[in-house]
């Protein structure tokens, strides 16, 4: 049977997040809402200083750093294993110094064309998901014959760039990217594929949390929160597919459903 998957709490330290509302903007309120979110069972915290919506603008580099590295430096001098989800090859390289031993980087390094150089010298773990492009455009790159099979190509792709650049290819995850440049359909669809992306032989993550494919389960009009139900039911589903994790916003909804699989699961078991 499939090991449980890690739960990767998300950590957003912007005024204009899609999930939160920046209700953690503020560096101390961040620091507080992840240990927050270990204390409900993350065994990762996500830190990022970059809004990633659809439509959102980019954030300057500067103001970037500024607000990611006093969370991750916090974070982990109390001892909790941080990543940072950056596209910036600075912030990446400033956060792992801080203590981060994972680079979320939602563009596989295409981004910012240093990104692969920092995650090679890093010795962090590094997360390559697909991409097309940045927020603002990448609703209009929803465009795909076979999405599974396209996205595992040109994720496949990407690995080959990652390990010439020097990153060890036991260091590298990989991420369909849910809702980036993808319909309601393709998500759908990458997720009941899970096991095609796997064949690639690198651990993958899954990242549906909150997302807007979710709410289009759920009554029109109702809060985004209203998706943590059915991000915790795509947990266990990732978790019985081989995720090695999962990156959620409710982490104690996420981890409740796991450990009733991990019941589950070891019921069967006798």
């Amino acid at each position: 049977m499939p090991a449980t998957p890690l739960v990767m709490g998300v950590v957003n330290v912007t005024p204009d997040s899609f999930s939160d509302g920046g209700r953690w903007f503020d560096p101390e309120r961040a620091i507080a809402h992840g240990l927050e979110l270990a204390a409900a069972g993350a065994e990762l915290l996500d830190v990022g200083g970059e809004s990633t919506r659809p439509g959102a603008a980019r954030v300057e580099p500067a103001e970037e750093l500024r607000r990611v590295i006093p969370v991750v430096t916090e974070l982990a001098a109390r001892g909790h294993r941080v990543s940072v989800d950056t596209m910036r090859a600075a912030t990446a390289g400033a956060a792992v110094a801080a203590g981060a031993e994972l680079i979320n980087d939602v563009s596989a390094g295409l981004a910012d064309e240093a990104m692969a150089e920092i995650a090679a010298a890093s010795g962090a773990r590094y997360v390559a998901m697909h991409w097309r492009g940045h927020s603002d455009r990448m609703e209009g790159l929803a465009e795909y014959d076979d999405v599974v099979r396209e996205v595992r190509d040109e994720l496949a792709a990407r690995v080959d760039v990652l390990v010439a650049a020097g990153v060890a290819p036991e260091r590298i995850v990989l991420d369909p990217g849910l809702g980036f440049a993808k319909r309601a359909e393709h998500n759908w669809q990458l997720l009941a594929g899970l096991g095609e992306l796997q064949a690639l032989g690198f651990p993958v993550l899954v990242g549906a949390s909150r997302k807007r494919f979710l709410g289009g389960l759920l009554p029109e009009g109702a809060p985004v929160e209203a998706r943590d139900l059915p991000t915790a039911v795509v947990s266990v589903l990732s978790a019985q597919a081989g995720a090695w994790a999962v990156r959620v916003h409710d982490v104690a909804a996420t981890r409740l459903a796991l450990d009733v699989l991990g019941a589950w699961q070891h019921g069967a078991r006798g």
